[in-house]
């Protein structure tokens, strides 16, 4: 069983800071990504940004500059930093951890931390 959890959100007004952290735990092995992922109301679930094992990283043009994805390896954790918030990065942000296992790829979920700006 693997556990994720997500943690950090709140409330904050336009051009605040953020910074998610999630967890994974438990049958821990082979991650390959941690990602974290947002959605909106009435909106589909988007990615919004990627690091994977060689610490490469990938983000949404919409975060481009202001958001920061950063892992702790030891810890099995990934932050997200968010700077320079707008109302419209108000979502339930998710976090992703990826492990392959045989080959087959597995992925795990959290329940979410909600993040709302205020204009």
């Amino acid at each position: 069983q693997v556990q994720v959890v997500e943690s950090g959100g709140g409330f904050v007004q336009a051009g605040g800071s953020l910074r998610l952290s999630c967890v994974a735990s438990g049958s821990i092995f082979n991650i390959n990504a941690m990602a974290w992922y947002r959605q909106a109301p009435g909106k589909e679930r988007e990615g919004v940004a990627t690091i994977v094992t060689g610490g490469g990283t990938n983000y949404a043009d919409s975060v481009k500059g202001r958001f920061t994805i950063s892992r702790d390896i030891a810890k099995n954790t990934v932050y997200l930093q968010t700077n320079s918030l707008k109302p419209e990065d108000t979502a339930r942000y998710y976090c992703n951890v990826v492990m392959t296992t045989g080959g087959r790829r597995n992925d795990y979920w959290g329940q979410g931390t909600q993040v709302t700006v205020s204009s």
